[in-house]
C-alpha cells in the first residue's frame, strides 16, 4: 500500500506558462505515492508548460476545468508556479475561489515559486509565514505574511499552507505535501 492511497489532490494551472517541473514533478510524484491527482485548467485545451519561463516544455492535457471542480471533492490543492501562469491564474476568479475554499475547509494548500501570488490574491496570508520565489517577498509582506528564505515552509495557522521557492525545492515540497496528507507515514 502506498503512503497516499485514498488521498485526492487537485492541481490548478492556466493553459499557458506554467513552469514544467513545477507541475510535472508534483503530479508524477504524488501519483507514485498513491494519490489520485486531478489537473484542472481554465479551459479543456492542452496546457503548454515552459522551462525557465521562456522555452516551450511538455504539453499536458488537463482532466477538467476550474469551473467543474469543488474543494469539497479533494483533500489538498497544489498551485505550481511559472511567472506567466501565476500572474494569469491570480486573475481567474474560479481559481482564487478554489484557493479560498480549500483554506476555509482547513485543507492543505501548497504553492511553489510564483504560485503564492494566488495566495496573495485570495487574501489567505495575514499572520502566516511563507516562502516563494524571492521577487514575491514584498507582495507577500504587503499581504500580511512574514516571508522567509527556506526550501520549504509549512504554516499551520488555522489550516496548512505549504510553500517553496523554486524547482530545486521540489523534493522537499512534495515530501511536505505527503506529510500534510498522511502525517503517520511521513
Amino acid at each position: 500500500m502506498a503512503a497516499l492511497d485514498g488521498s485526492t489532490v487537485l492541481v490548478i494551472s492556466t493553459n499557458y506558462g506554467v513552469e514544467q517541473d513545477e507541475i510535472v514533478v508534483p503530479v508524477d510524484e504524488l501519483r507514485k505515492r498513491g494519490a489520485s491527482v486531478t489537473v484542472a485548467a481554465k479551459s479543456s485545451d492542452s496546457i503548454q508548460t515552459l522551462v525557465g519561463d521562456k522555452d516551450p516544455g511538455k504539453t499536458l492535457d488537463p482532466d477538467t476545468t476550474f469551473d467543474s471542480v469543488s474543494a469539497g471533492d479533494f483533500d489538498a490543492l497544489v498551485v505550481p508556479g511559472g511567472t506567466i501562469n501565476a500572474d494569469t491564474i491570480r486573475g481567474e476568479r474560479a481559481a482564487i475561489d478554489l484557493v479560498t475554499a480549500f483554506v476555509e475547509q482547513g485543507k492543505p494548500v501548497a504553492a511553489i515559486c510564483h504560485g503564492p501570488w494566488t495566495l496573495v490574491e485570495a487574501g489567505v496570508l495575514p499572520g502566516r509565514t511563507i516562502t516563494s520565489y524571492p521577487s514575491l517577498q514584498t507582495d507577500v509582506q504587503n499581504a500580511g505574511a512574514e516571508w522567509v528564505d527556506r526550501e520549504v515552509q509549512v504554516d499551520e495557522t488555522n489550516s496548512t499552507i505549504i510553500t517553496s521557492r523554486n524547482p530545486d525545492d521540489l523534493p522537499a515540497f512534495v515530501d511536505a505535501i505527503q506529510a500534510a496528507l498522511a502525517p503517520a507515514t511521513a
